[in-house]
């Protein structure tokens, strides 16, 4: 594999981790532990390990308990998906790496009560009468994140002029330079058309900043400050959070399955189903109401 080396491409998968699914400091550091252990067991080929490279590893941590395995067996698969997302693999040899009994854990959740605060902060904000630029930004930056469900790297890299007035969704470009369609609502079409007013014409992005746009780092700073203020522990928002949130939301609102993971850009409908847990109760009261044998004769009572 010719390109970026093994300490660069895990460098921006790190970062990736940290700003687009707001991964704890200690959750990082045994990432980069683990991946650097694995590159220099490989003598720096980890980017472009295939099956065997990847058996090698296997055979190195046979004598490392289950745990331990687990963990480095998902933070790789975690940065060869990464790498395959972003373009610099043709394929994704996780698949390769032993999976030893572990499960993947659910992703944070907002509740309702969560969300309306942090727009309850928004709204204070912008209702000022002279609201300024940075809290007009923030409010299209959180209503497209939960009302449409983008991803931080597709967030923050919108073009200037991809929300349309009239247009009841959105254009996304997102991994593997697929394109999908997202909703869009009135009052996220509102938040942009007041932010875009502060943006130059001439600018390339609609949340542009220096010579380029906002980075994932500044916007996941900017949600965990929006936490705080609406008294949130900071560690339980994240742009990522925000995304899971709009898909539980819509999913135990009677949204379909299929219809959200096309909204979420996901290849494959079993990432759907993890991210999207629903609570119990929500899962006994369909089966109890809505399944075909509540209203036979004879059932059970």
């Amino acid at each position: 594999m010719t390109g970026p080396s093994d300490r660069a491409l895990i460098d921006r998968f790190l970062e990736m981790m940290a700003a687009e699914a707001g991964a704890a400091a200690n959750t990082i550091a045994a990432y980069r532990s683990d991946l650097s252990l694995a590159s220099t067991v490989l003598d720096g080929g980890l980017a472009g390990a295939g099956a065997d490279a990847l058996a090698r590893l296997a055979d190195e941590w046979r004598a490392l308990a289950t745990p331990t395995v687990a963990r480095k067996s998902a933070a790789l698969r975690r940065f060869f998906a990464f790498l395959h997302d972003e373009g610099h693999r043709a394929d994704d040899p996780g698949v390769a790496l032993p999976r030893p009994g572990a499960t993947r854990p659910l992703p944070k959740a907002l509740s309702h009560a969560d969300v309306d605060r942090l727009f309850a902060v928004i709204a204070e904000r912008v209702a000022a009468a002279n609201p300024v630029a940075a809290d007009l930004r923030l409010a299209a930056l959180v209503e497209l994140l939960y009302g449409s469900g983008l991803r931080a790297t597709e967030l923050v890299s919108l073009p200037r002029n991809a929300v349309a007035p009239d247009r009841p969704y959105l254009i996304v470009r997102g991994k593997g330079d697929k394109e999908r369609l997202v909703p869009l609502s009135d009052r996220a079409r509102a938040a942009v058309a007041a932010w875009r007013v502060n943006v130059p014409a001439e600018r390339a992005y609609l949340f542009p900043s220096g010579r380029g746009h906002l980075t994932r780092i500044r916007l996941y700073q900017l949600i965990k400050a929006l936490a705080a203020d609406a008294g949130i522990p900071p560690d339980r928002v994240s742009p990522h959070v925000l995304r899971h949130a709009f898909a539980t939301h819509l999913l135990a609102g009677g949204a379909d399955l299929r219809a959200l993971q096309t909204m979420l850009g996901h290849a494959d409908i079993a990432t759907t189903e993890i991210y999207t847990h629903v609570d119990a109760s929500r899962l006994v009261e369909l089966v109890t109401t809505r399944h075909p044998l509540v209203d036979l004769p004879g059932r059970r009572s």
